[in-house]
C-alpha cells in the first residue's frame, strides 16, 4: 500500500508528514541529526512505541483534559533534567492530539526551544493536532490559553494506530476530518480512507504554510470550534473534542444561514455530512445553558472583540466579527436545543 509524504513548507524549518501503515519504522530518518538522546513522552493506553538507536528515556503523563495543564509541563521538565536532555536533543511525542500538544508545548519551553517529533496515534493527530506547530495547555480560565508556536521536526501519522482506537476515539478523529468537506469543497468522499487522510494533512500543510501564526487564514481551521470549546469545558470535558466540533459546525451553519450568509440547502448539507456520512451526533444529549455556553464563547482565542466565529458564506469558509447573541438564539433555537 502506498505511503504518502507531505510537505509543510516553511522555509529553512519545512519537514515532512509521512502518512501510511507502518511509517513509525521511519522515525530515525526525521530525527535531528544533531540528537543524541531522547525523551518519548506517551500515555498507557498508547500501543504503538518507537524503537530507538539512541539512548532513550520514556515518560507517562495521564490520561483525559485534567493533566494537560502546567503542572505536567512541570513534570516533564524535571524529567528533562534527570535525563541530561539538551536543546540539541529531541523530544518524541507518540500518542494523540493531548500528547502532541503536551510534547511541543514542553519542547519549545525547554531550553527556550528543543527539537521535537510526532507519532500521531489517533485520527485527530493526524489529521489536525499534531501537524502545525501548535501547542498548548489548558488553565481554569480557558482550553489551550497557554502554549507556543513550535513547529516539529517531522511528523509519523502510522495508519497501523488506528486499529487499536476506540470507536469514540474514531468518530473524534471524523468530527475533524468532516471539516475538511467544508473547507475546501473537495469530493473526499471519493477517497479512500489512506488517501482522504493523507488530502486532510496537505489542507493543513498548505494553510499552516500561508499562515503559520494564525493571523488571517489559519483560523479558518478553527470551524465548529468556537461552540466546541464551550461545550467541552461546560461539560467538563465529557463530550469528547471531536464530538463538540461535529456539534459546533452544525451550530455555526446555523449562525450562518441566520446572519443570511448561506441558504437552508448548505445547512442540510451539514446535516448530510456530519450526521449521515461519518455517523456523528449533530447536538448535544443532554439540555444546555445558553447563557453559560455565550459567555464562554466570549471568552474563546479567536475574539478580540465581541463574539466572533469562523462561518461559511458566498465566498466560502472565513473569520466573521460582530456575531450578535441574537444570531446564536436563532442557531440554538433551529437546532431545536433544550434549555435547562
Amino acid at each position: 500500500m502506498t505511503n504518502h509524504r507531505v510537505d509543510v513548507a516553511l522555509g529553512d524549518r519545512s519537514y515532512s508528514v509521512l502518512v501510511g501503515h507502518g511509517v513509525i519504522n521511519q522515525l530515525e530518518e526525521l530525527l535531528p541529526k544533531s540528537a543524541k538522546r531522547a525523551v518519548v513522552i506517551t500515555q498507557n493506553n498508547i500501543v504503538l512505541q518507537p524503537e530507538l538507536k539512541i539512548p532513550s528515556t520514556t515518560v507517562v503523563i495521564g490520561d483525559g483534559e485534567e493533566h494537560k495543564n502546567l503542572q505536567t509541563i512541570e513534570m516533564l521538565s524535571q524529567k528533562f533534567a534527570e535525563f541530561g536532555l539538551t536543546r540539541n536533543d529531541v523530544v518524541v511525542g507518540v500518542g494523540g492530539g493531548m500528547v502532541t500538544d503536551i510534547a511541543g508545548f514542553a519542547a519549545a519551553s525547554w531550553h527556550r526551544g528543543t527539537p521535537v517529533v510526532h507519532v500521531a496515534t489517533s485520527l485527530v493527530g493526524m489529521v489536525d493536532a499534531a501537524i502545525g506547530g501548535k501547542t498548548g495547555v489548558n488553565i481554569a480560565q480557558g482550553k489551550n490559553l497557554v502554549g507556543a508556536f513550535w513547529q516539529p521536526s517531522g511528523v509519523l501519522c502510522d495508519l497501523d494506530a488506528l486499529k487499536t482506537l476506540p470507536q469514540r476515539e474514531m468518530r473524534c478523529g471524523l468530527g475533524e476530518v468532516a471539516k475538511y468537506h467544508f473547507l475546501t469543497g473537495d469530493d473526499l468522499l471519493a477517497l479512500e480512507m489512506p488517501e482522504r487522510i493523507a488530502r486532510c494533512v496537505e489542507i493543513k500543510a498548505k494553510i499552516v504554510a500561508a499562515d503559520e501564526r494564525e493571523s488571517g487564514s489559519r483560523a479558518l481551521l478553527n470551524y465548529g470550534h468556537t461552540l466546541a470549546h464551550a461545550l467541552e469545558r461546560s461539560s467538563n470535558f465529557s463530550l469528547a473534542h471531536g464530538e463538540a466540533v461535529a456539534v459546533g459546525m452544525i451550530f455555526a451553519a446555523h449562525v450562518a444561514h441566520a446572519m443570511q450568509r448561506i441558504d437552508q440547502a448548505r445547512v442540510d448539507e451539514h446535516y448530510r455530512v456530519i450526521g449521515q456520512t461519518y455517523g456523528l451526533k449533530v447536538k448535544p444529549d443532554e439540555k444546555i445553558d445558553r447563557h453559560a455556553l455565550i459567555n464562554l464563547m466570549k471568552h474563546d482565542k479567536k475574539a478580540i472583540s465581541g463574539l466572533t466565529f469562523v462561518l461559511d458564506g458566498p465566498s466560502g469558509i472565513e473569520v466573521v466579527a460582530g456575531v450578535t447573541e441574537a444570531h446564536l438564539s436563532q442557531a440554538f433555537d433551529a437546532m431545536q436545543l433544550i434549555e435547562k
